[in-house]
């Protein structure tokens, strides 16, 4: 987390874990004007004004990351406002969303797609139904991606264009306004290229041009919200859990074996436990999964060789690389089981 010095520190700030969890979130009293947050807003701003849009989505203090439908405005989660409640959302879900300068602009790019639809009301237009798909298809509970399908952009991890229309046109959006984006070359033969082209002849008719829809709505602002931190992340660590059951029992008992076969070797469950933190890192990196949904996965995994009492049967290096290819791959399937939801 890029972590920004707020003008002065509020008490809870000093608090350690156990007794920040149990503040309400409209208690936290955070401003994005003393926050990290500024920059990066500012760097968007300069990305609009770049192709004269005049348009900037007006934008306050949530729970999480959305953009309400209907209103050309963004609420940014509020772990992302002060350095220690950065902290405590690493603590609590492993990864900070959007907790870096790059993964912040990722994110804002593709809210402000959202943003920019509803300012300008371009979800009735002819053309971006036909491109995108309509908006009024309901969103699903779970999809399930095709990655290897060229007729969407690569934004946002976990095939994240695919599972709405709505979410295809802000993705493709993202991919247009960020300025390293060499979104010509590096779609020349993806029918996604296309929807990019539209993109840009789109933002170019609306160059200098008035929003049409002004409003100014604050969907579950900070103040509003009277859950404690500690209900806030039981909710969270439920919704990124995992829903399967133990379907990899088979995989287990070939990479190790049982203790009768294993003549004192170390327990699989303790093997994995060390190489928990570096496992769940690298297979996140490789999968885009949420690292919370692959730490449950490992917790799982440890659980099943304690009641299997398996022990190590290779070198550990060896067995290190079968267990990370054998983790990224359940890691995959349980993504493409259509199990996995829409988090955005």
């Amino acid at each position: 987390m890029d972590p920004g010095t707020p003008s002065a520190d509020p008490e809870w700030a000093s608090w350690p874990d156990e007794k920040l969890l149990d503040m309400r979130l409209c208690d936290l009293q955070l401003s994005i004007d003393t926050s990290p947050l500024v920059a990066r807003l500012d760097q968007l701003a300069a990305e609009l004004a770049a192709h004269r849009l005049v348009f900037r989505p007006h934008v306050w203090i949530s729970d999480e990351w959305f953009t309400p439908d209907g209103i050309p405005g963004i609420a940014v989660p509020f772990y992302l406002a002060h350095p220690r409640l950065a902290k405590l959302e690493l603590q609590q879900m492993l990864q900070v969303e959007g907790g870096t300068a790059d993964w912040c602009m990722k994110i804002l790019r593709h809210e402000a797609g959202h943003a920019i639809e509803n300012a300008y009301r371009l979800r009735l237009r002819k053309r971006r139904k036909e491109l995108f798909g309509k908006s009024s298809e309901q969103y699903p509970t779970y999809y399930t991606p095709r990655p290897y399908s060229k007729r969407f952009v690569l934004h946002l991890d976990l095939w994240y264009a695919q599972s709405h229309p709505d979410e295809d046109f802000a993705e493709t959006f993202a991919v247009w306004l960020d300025p390293a984006s060499d979104w010509r070359t590096q779609y020349a033969d993806w029918p996604a290229l296309q929807k990019l082209e539209y993109v840009e002849t789109l933002m170019r008719e609306l160059a200098d041009v008035p929003a049409s829809v002004i409003r100014t709505d604050q969907v579950d602002p900070l103040p509003s919200l009277t859950k404690t931190l500690r209900e806030h992340y039981h909710a969270r660590r439920t919704h990124y859990g995992l829903e399967h059951p133990h379907f990899y029992d088979q995989d287990l008992k070939r990479l190790f074996v049982d203790a009768a076969s294993a003549n004192g070797t170390m327990s699989a469950a303790q093997f994995i436990s060390r190489m928990r933190k570096e496992a769940r890192r690298r297979v996140a990196d490789r999968t885009g999964a949420y690292q919370y949904t692959i730490d449950q996965l490992l917790e799982s995994m440890i659980a099943r060789c304690k009641e299997l009492d398996l022990r190590l049967a290779n070198a550990p290096e060896q067995a290190k690389l079968d267990f990370m290819m054998l983790l990224t791959v359940q890691t995959m399937n349980f993504l493409h089981s259509g199990r996995h939801r829409v988090a955005l």
